[in-house]
């Protein structure tokens, strides 16, 4: 009697093709950067001068750096459109700490806390209160704001100590300023918790289903509180760079900053639903919006024209991601 060997049934795992490959978010960002780069480097012979790159990091470092944090609470299914306004009750208060004739180290440790602090008073309304993020963010952009003129009025405040001016204006080795090299640390940081860590998948479950994880055990709304937190402890942060770097405070610092970063956030690949998107997205994101606006300044286009290239460049690249299907967008590695 002859027997039959079985057949095997299984396959080999499906592969995708290299084009799809090519096809990934953060791929077309990183060419339309070096498309941009080389561009810029073609219509401005100072352009390529290592001095003349390090000016163009401080057209986005400041926004990038809030942009982190903002990133994950974008990817939690929250948004937080107070940021702007939140640099400028902290920019203020450090005004206030500083013409008291404080030093530095209690200057910026005042922009920070109050900073966190106001981060803490967002996700207070969001989490316990159960308000909207959209709508409890609206209402403290403009309570935040308001706060910081009812303190200074239209005045300016510049008692600042002279080595405060090293945040925003210092280099730490050559051309390569202080700015910058903080970012690039924050956003290892930050790749690393998102994407190496229970607390990264944690953050993408909660955004892609919030309740299957509540069900699941994670505390949905812990979490939320302290991205929340973390947020307005970078945007404090932020408006300590940005204050030194002007040396300067009025209640105006930061105006429309809120829906600069989320364009970049957004433009990076974040899904504005949630669950989905990268840090490496925001990164490439930052430096594109970073070169486009510097290019422009080079050929002195005016400002207005900055802003509707930014706001077209957005729709031009959402668009793209629309035709290409979301599926080239990366969710947690």
């Amino acid at each position: 009697m002859s027997s039959v060997l079985p057949v095997a049934t299984e396959t080999a795992p499906r592969r995708n093709p290299a084009w799809r490959k090519l096809l990934r978010w953060e791929v077309l960002l990183a060419l339309v950067v070096l498309a941009d780069f080389l561009f810029n480097a073609r219509i401005s012979k100072y352009f390529l001068d290592p001095w003349t790159l390090s000016d163009a990091s401080f057209n986005f470092t400041e926004r990038a750096i809030v942009a982190l944090p903002m990133a994950l609470l974008i990817i939690a299914g929250e948004i937080d459109i107070s940021v702007g306004s939140t640099m400028a009750l902290c920019s203020v208060v450090m005004g206030e700490v500083a013409a008291a004739g404080h030093g530095t180290p209690l200057v910026v440790l005042t922009g920070i806390v109050i900073g966190f602090l106001a981060g803490c008073f967002n996700a207070v309304l969001v989490t316990f209160f159960r308000v909207p993020s959209i709508v409890a963010t609206i209402g403290t952009l403009s309570l935040y704001r308001g706060i910081a003129y009812a303190i200074v009025g239209d005045g300016v405040l510049k008692a600042y100590k002279p080595n405060f001016a090293y945040f925003g204006q210092g280099y730490v080795v050559g051309p390569i300023s202080f700015e910058l090299v903080l970012f690039g640390g924050l956003a290892i940081l930050f790749a690393v918790l998102l994407h190496g860590t229970i607390i990264g998948r944690r953050i993408f479950a909660i955004g892609a289903n919030p309740i299957a994880s509540r069900v699941a055990g994670i505390r949905v709304d812990q979490y939320k509180f302290w991205i929340f937190a973390t947020l307005g402890l970078f945007a404090g942060l932020a408006s300590v760079l940005l204050t030194s770097r002007l040396g300067s405070t009025r209640p105006s610092i930061a105006m429309g900053w809120e829906l600069d970063i989320i364009t970049m956030v957004i433009l990076g690949g974040i899904s504005i639903d949630g669950g989905q998107g990268s840090i490496m997205g925001v990164v490439l994101a930052a430096l594109l919006i970073g070169l486009v606006t510097f290019g422009l300044s080079l050929l002195n286009v005016p400002g207005i024209v900055l802003s509707i290239v930014t706001g077209g460049l957005l729709i031009a690249v959402v668009a793209l991601s629309s035709v290409l299907g979301y599926s080239g967008r990366r969710r947690s590695r």
